[in-house]
């Protein structure tokens, strides 16, 4: 008898798609799915980038699947049961990851936001893009927030999955470019202020900056800069050290 795993398809499917999604769901496997609707279906539901010797990394609500096109038309066994697994975990988002206690410098833009670790030179920031809960990877808008008529904003879970990044720093630096609302870090920080008063309190300094042109190194020596300036003092709100 053939079972499906209690797990709908995403509405913005076409019927085509829904009938590859409802192949690869099935138990036992499908043998004869061929790899073009697989892979259409993957563009459908994830952030698909392809790579070298055909690698292809998918990506949905935070979650990744490393998969190789088959030499042949069908896919494999092997890879529907990836790709089954890739359907089911992906189906709701990846926690935000929580950085450790530590000083943090946030370096953010509408388009996404870098978090470093400012006390370790070379650093390796982790990045964070607005949350898509259909995975496409795209800027998201909201009609129902403020536009200056050029530019439509994000979502609130874009800031929102930033504050929850930071939920363990001990203290925030933020640095940002423009001003007012076409600046992402002066919205950030209203968020954190109306949301995450908690977390807002660590922040010491919000700083404009010409972040486009300045480069890692540059940044994150600015940073430390800013942190000396405040050490044995207690974090205050960024309105008061800017």
């Amino acid at each position: 008898m053939t079972t499906a795993i209690s797990l709908d398809p995403p509405s913005h499917l076409t019927g085509h798609h829904r009938n590859t999604y409802d192949a690869i769901r099935r138990h036992p496997t499908a043998h004869n799915l061929e790899w073009h609707d697989v892979r259409s279906l993957l563009d459908a539901i994830a952030v698909v980038i392809e790579g070298d010797n055909g690698s292809l990394r998918a990506t949905r609500n935070g979650h990744t699947a490393l998969l190789h096109a088959p030499k042949h038309k069908d896919a494999p066994a092997e890879m529907v049961l990836a790709i089954r697994r890739f359907l089911e975990v992906s189906a709701t988002p990846a926690a935000a990851p929580t950085a450790a206690a530590a000083d943090l410098l946030v370096v953010i833009d509408h388009h996404e936001a870098k978090v470093y670790r400012v006390e370790s030179h070379g650093s390796v920031p982790q990045k964070l893009v607005p949350y898509d809960p259909q995975g496409h990877g795209r800027h998201l808008h909201s009609a129902h927030e403020w536009t200056d008529g050029k530019r439509q904003p994000e979502r609130k879970s874009y800031y929102e999955a930033v504050a929850r990044t930071l939920g363990g720093a001990d203290r925030i630096v933020l640095f940002g470019a423009g001003t007012g609302r076409s600046n992402a870090m002066d919205q950030l920080m209203a968020d954190l202020t109306a949301r995450h008063p908690t977390v807002a309190a660590k922040v010491i300094a919000a700083v404009v900056l010409e972040v486009h042109h300045t480069t890692e190194e540059q940044l994150l020596a600015e940073a430390r800069s800013v942190f000396a300036r405040f050490d044995g003092v207690n974090p205050v709100p960024a309105e008061g050290a800017r």
